[in-house]
């Protein structure tokens, strides 16, 4: 695929031409597809072509760090991790779950890539992604073979400028009665728990936004638009970097966090470390 024309793989690999199109007739019969068309003189892949290259591609490419860890050599470069995070997941959240990444014997290079959960479990069923951090665990619903690990929970702490935050830390939850609130969009998991709270407690606030991003949700908090939510886990950073006030807690709406992965025990040292650094220190005070 990457030589353009069996004349040019077969230079590459040092074959016959004859041989090099036997076996790509082969491979073809026991596909039950074509994977190449002719275009003019050079040869151009199928959509299934791309497809069987991608994963002959990753296949290759395991291979040969296998055979470099079986002679004792070490991979070429930093080690990889390719990691999704789902958009409604704070950024500061994301950040620390994945700072255990830095303290690892091996240099390890991140790539990361935010989005939708569905979008992100996708990317990730095809191995183009080795986790996925997200607030909610796989959904039985979807038709991929992966497995959610929790990593943690918290509480949630409500922010605001201080004008707004003063006023009503006395007499917390109730005082969010009529309140100014900045809310994540109804389909969001934190979304779904805050409307049970406010209902039990016969809280209304008055929703002046919804939004799905969670980083510009806390802008306009920190521009007084509103009081918003965070999990206590960062608290301090969001105090700090928002310029904001605590205006009170509350243990009954738990935030929680997962890594998905395609494999049921966790062998990415990165992702290993992202768990055991969670679980033993980031949300350990917040049991």
């Amino acid at each position: 695929m990457r030589e353009g024309s069996i004349t040019a793989a077969s230079s590459k690999l040092s074959l016959a031409q004859s041989t090099v199109s036997a076996q790509l007739s082969k491979l073809e019969e026991s596909l039950g597809a074509k994977l190449f068309k002719r275009m003019g003189r050079n040869l151009e892949p199928t959509d299934m072509g791309h497809l069987v290259f991608r994963y002959a591609d990753e296949i290759f490419s395991l291979g040969r760090e296998m055979m470099d860890s079986l002679r004792g050599r070490p991979g070429a470069g930093p080690l990889s991790l390719k990691v999704g995070i789902v958009d409604v997941v704070p950024k500061l959240v994301a950040r620390k779950l994945l700072a255990p990444t830095a303290q690892l014997p091996e240099q390890v290079r991140l790539i990361c890539h935010e989005g939708k959960d569905q979008d992100l479990l996708a990317e990730l069923s095809l191995h183009h992604l080795d986790v996925v951090l997200t607030d909610t665990p796989l959904r039985s619903s979807l038709s991929i073979k992966a497995y959610s690990h929790l990593l943690g929970e918290c509480g949630v702490s409500f922010f605001g400028v201080e004008r707004l935050a003063k006023p009503l830390q006395d007499g917390f939850p109730h005082s969010l009665n009529g309140a100014p609130m900045l809310l994540p969009m109804a389909m969001s998991s934190l979304r779904g728990m805050l409307d049970q709270w406010f209902e039990r407690i016969a809280v209304q606030p008055i929703i002046i936004g919804e939004f799905d991003d969670s980083a510009l949700l806390k802008v306009f908090g920190q521009e007084g638009e509103g009081i918003f939510v965070a999990p206590t886990v960062i608290e301090g950073e969001v105090a700090s970097q928002y310029q904001v006030q605590v205006v009170g807690r509350t243990q009954d709406i738990r935030e929680k966090f997962y890594a998905i992965s395609v494999e049921r025990i966790i062998r990415h040292p990165a992702v290993a470390a992202i768990s055991e650094s969670a679980q033993k220190r980031l949300f350990f005070d917040c049991r």
